[in-house]
């Protein structure tokens, strides 16, 4: 009997299923909503990361020092410096990172054909979230811009719409808010690509540890495997995409002539391979959580929208 209702059960959602730009346009809320929760709650934490990025000499008690020097320096609302753009920044981020790494996946899957698609799934995950993020970043830059500087300067605006405006007149669009396009796509990018294709082989490993797929688990275990993947996968997109965090950190806060590339090359030559891991510490742990609670909402409200899971390639996979 539990078996023809799960087989009716499937079949009433098969046959109501969202297509098209309605499928997409809820993997993008879906995303959007898992990465402004995500990134908005943990800004007390970024703050600090980017305070022991830019002012090491300061910052230098580890993370639950630097938290205590923030709070007793600056009061404990300084934590939520940077909030207002970090949650709008990641929200639009969010759409246009897991609606368009759906689509592209589904369209690279399309034009390769299934079978070529299976033998080269890890090709597909990068490829598909290499366009997406390089995507969202056009959209993030400008967000993330004025959030670094509200941080970094405490005393340079209110909040995001002066701060906004204010970088916008000094400044202009290019060199205030586009300044660290280059740093912004070497970090999110890498960290993109490592944050989806370790997922999906983690996800991988995990289904085939338990024998099953993702149509033959309960909910709660779909979950566990979401927050499980998603925390191996943060883990490891924070130490490789770490680097051109700190240069996004420190490009921000100071102005420069001269092309982009050569300004990145300077600020990293200055600080060494050390210098360019400070936080990272912070960093793993912020990320490792953030990236763990996206997938885990993600997955959730994928569901409650009626999108499904999307495209899986893996399950097919020997």
């Amino acid at each position: 009997m539990a078996a023809t209702l799960q087989t009716q059960k499937q079949q009433q959602q098969t046959a109501i299923a969202p297509t098209g730009a309605s499928l997409y346009a809820r993997f993008a809320l879906a995303g959007a909503i898992s990465c402004g929760t995500t990134h908005g709650s943990l800004t007390p934490v970024d703050v600090v990361k980017t305070r022991m990025q830019l002012d090491s000499v300061t910052y230098n008690k580890g993370m639950l020092g630097s938290f205590k020097q923030v709070i007793r320096n600056e009061g404990a609302g300084a934590l939520m410096t940077g909030f207002g753009p970090t949650f709008i920044g990641y929200f639009i981020q969010g759409a246009f990172k897991f609606g368009g790494y759906e689509f592209w996946k589904k369209t690279i899957i399309d034009q390769l054909g299934e079978e070529r698609a299976i033998e080269n799934r890890i090709g597909v995950y990068m490829v598909a979230s290499g366009i997406a993020e390089f995507i969202a970043d056009i959209a993030l830059c400008p967000l993330e811009a004025t959030r670094i500087r509200l941080v970094s300067q405490p005393t340079f605006a209110k909040g995001l719409v002066s701060g906004f405006n204010r970088i916008r007149a000094e400044e202009g669009i290019a060199r205030g808010f586009y300044s660290g396009f280059g740093p912004i796509v070497f970090k999110q990018v890498p960290y993109t690509i490592t944050k989806f294709v370790v997922f999906e082989r983690a996800t991988e490993a995990i289904m085939k540890s338990l024998g099953g797929d993702h149509d033959s688990l309960s909910e709660r275990t779909l979950t566990t495997v979401h927050l499980t993947s998603g925390l191996i996968a943060g883990f490891a997109a924070a130490v490789i995409s770490q680097p051109a965090d700190t240069l996004l950190s420190k490009i921000n806060k100071t102005s420069g002539d001269g092309p982009v590339i050569a300004r990145l090359a300077g600020l990293a030559k200055e600080l060494g391979v050390r210098g360019l891991f400070l936080g990272l510490g912070p960093r793993i742990v912020m990320v490792g959580a953030l990236t763990s609670l996206q997938f885990g909402i993600y997955g959730e409200l994928k569901r409650v929208f009626g999108a499904g899971e999307g495209v899986i390639i893996m399950k097919k996979a020997e």
